[in-house]
């Protein structure tokens, strides 16, 4: 399979890495392998006889993860699955404790822009947002069948979209005359709902945190983090290391508490007292990486390679 561009850039690649403290022969997890960015390094840091376990919600970036590590140095197993399904997933490779997971919570730019995803306001998609086939919700259901307050709601909880009431009158308003089905439509509604301050143009679309809020509905994103900041620390090793890539305060939130709180109860012991962000140079070379947030976790207790 001749495979085109991997069109995304492994997010705080280096500092995940060093933070990770990967060897030889360790089991790790990368329970997002996306485009298989990160994943291909870290078969190299645990050649030759690591085991890799790269699992992802969306069969398109698995398939395409799987052809770009087919030479990998590594062992490697891959499943579609969400890491929600971590524990589960372990039990299916016979895998009692790994010595790192990594969460990278971000899109691939081909999500964003592939009209099957139905992402993106950037141009007429069909209104979707699934980045899991198994999914049997969409966007187009949720903004034409959910009752106005309860639309609110999740604009304001997930996106805290401070116009949340507004863009929800006006899309019920909306559907009552045709269902809102394509990505377009629903920005145009967003952005005819939020007042206009005068000026120069918002530097951020008026229709993002409603795309934004939808998608983690759709995804139950909120659901499937906190299911993995579960159950994660209990499947490391002693000395194990769990390291979360966060790009919205949301996200970022539950994994500061979920660390926190797990420091507290002797779980875990927190290596990044604040979160690192790209540097400069990432920066200029991929924009897109500019609200992301790295924070890493270990198992106390001493690591396996240190007692052998």
């Amino acid at each position: 399979m001749e495979l085109p561009p991997p069109d995304h850039d492994p997010v705080l690649l280096d500092e995940t890495l060093d933070l990770l403290n990967l060897r030889p022969g360790q089991t790790v997890v990368d329970s997002t392998i996306g485009r298989g960015g990160h994943s291909e390094v870290i078969a190299r840091r645990i050649a030759p006889d690591g085991l890799l376990i790269a699992l992802d919600a969306d069969p398109r970036n698995l398939q395409y993860a799987s052809s770009r590590l087919a030479g990998a140095p590594c062992r490697i197993r891959f499943f579609h699955a969400n890491f929600a399904e971590l524990s589960d997933v372990l039990e299916a490779a016979r895998v009692a404790r790994v010595d790192a997971v990594l969460a990278d919570l971000g899109l691939s730019t081909n999500q964003l822009f592939d009209a099957r995803y139905g992402l993106s306001f950037a141009q007429a998609m069909p209104l979707d947002m699934r980045i899991d086939p198994r999914t049997a919700m969409t966007a187009a259901k949720l903004v034409n069948e959910l009752p106005e307050k309860q639309l609110a709601r999740v604009l304001y909880e997930l996106a805290q979209e401070h116009y949340s009431r507004r863009i929800a009158r006006k899309i019920v308003e909306a559907r009552h005359f045709s269902p809102i089905s394509t990505t377009d439509r629903l920005a145009e509604l967003v952005r005819s709902a939020v007042p206009s301050r005068g000026g120069a143009p918002p530097r951020i679309d008026p229709a993002t945190k409603t795309f934004l809020a939808l998608r983690m509905a759709v995804n139950r994103e909120v659901e499937n983090l906190s299911a993995l900041l579960e159950q994660a620390p209990r499947q490391l090793n002693p000395g194990g290391r769990l390291a979360v890539i966060s790009f919205q305060s949301t996200e970022d939130r539950m994994v500061k508490r979920a660390f926190r709180s797990a420091e507290q109860a002797g779980g875990l012991q927190v290596l990044t007292k604040k979160p690192l962000t790209p540097s400069g140079g990432e920066l200029a070379r991929n924009p897109r990486s500019r609200s992301a947030k790295l924070r890493v976790a270990q198992r106390p207790g001493t690591p396996v390679w240190e007692t052998t």
